[in-house]
């Protein structure tokens, strides 16, 4: 005997069809109270429902609950990712690959400025180490190093990108310091001056520049074209990055992520 009087909905004799709440909770790694919770708010409710109590997850709940998941682990709220789910107008997949990316460029993120920004304070090993004083000097007063140093010591204080910019880094002078930090004005602003300009990105101006700041970046570490597009994302991502560039000429963090982007399609094998 059929459980719903209505012919559409799925049955409980089609077992095979769905998977018990345990059963689901287990696949996808979260608590039954979580699948309750989801239940309770209407975020993932399970399509099999008979009078007795029981609930059955189909393949499409399934998959519906793993879009759920992976909007979580990117930092979206239970209320915006039924918003996503549910909003016929949001491309859903297209948004998933761009969550995706975003989760990837957020792992990355420290580990490519652990030399780009905060190892510019650690040349210790050769006694240069730059002082308060010296560093707002050189840098003025909007420089991030400290409020990374420790987040990024604590993350990528092992790995090889770490080491290799200590070593490099740890015979700079005070003069060394300054000369970057006069080659990284003059690059943002010839940057500023191109997006002025109309200078559009993947043009030989623009990838000029691409060049011109990978150069800088290697100075600390080796940085092929992937590395710098995670970098390009960075400054657009964080907000700290974005008003730097932004505080030059607005919309100039985007403008620099898309003169790096189509400098390295340029390049691709």
């Amino acid at each position: 005997m059929g459980v719903s009087e209505n012919p559409s909905e799925p049955r409980l004799d089609d077992r095979h069809a769905h998977r018990s709440v345990g059963a689901t909770a287990r696949l996808v790694g979260v608590s039954v109270r979580t699948l309750h919770h989801y239940d309770h708010i209407g975020l993932v409710q399970p399509s099999v429902r008979g009078h007795n109590g029981y609930r059955g997850y189909t393949d499409a709940d399934v998959a519906r609950l793993h879009r759920v998941l992976v909007y979580r682990e990117v930092g979206f709220g239970l209320e915006q990712i039924a918003t996503l789910l549910d909003d016929a107008t949001v491309d859903e997949r297209a948004q998933l690959a761009r969550q995706r990316h975003e989760l990837l460029t957020r792992i990355d993120r420290l580990h490519h400025m652990v030399a780009a920004v905060e190892d510019m304070m650690s040349a210790q090993n050769d006694g240069v180490a730059l002082s308060a004083e010296e560093q707002r000097e050189i840098f003025g007063d909007d420089w991030l190093g400290e409020e990374y140093r420790a987040e990024a010591e604590e993350r990528w204080g092992d790995t090889a990108a770490w080491a290799q910019s200590q070593q490099r880094t740890a015979a700079y002078s005070k003069a060394d310091w300054q000369r970057i930090a006069a080659d990284t004005a003059a690059l943002d602003a010839d940057l500023a001056a191109a997006m002025r300009t109309g200078a559009a990105p993947g043009s030989p101006q623009a990838n000029a520049l691409a060049e011109r700041h990978r150069a800088s970046i290697e100075r600390f570490y080796d940085c092929d074209h992937s590395m710098q597009m995670c970098l390009g994302d960075m400054y657009v991502a964080d907000p700290r990055f974005r008003a730097h560039y932004d505080d030059q000429a607005p919309g100039l963090a985007e403008y620099l992520r898309d003169v790096i982007a189509a400098n390295a399609a340029q390049h691709a094998d």
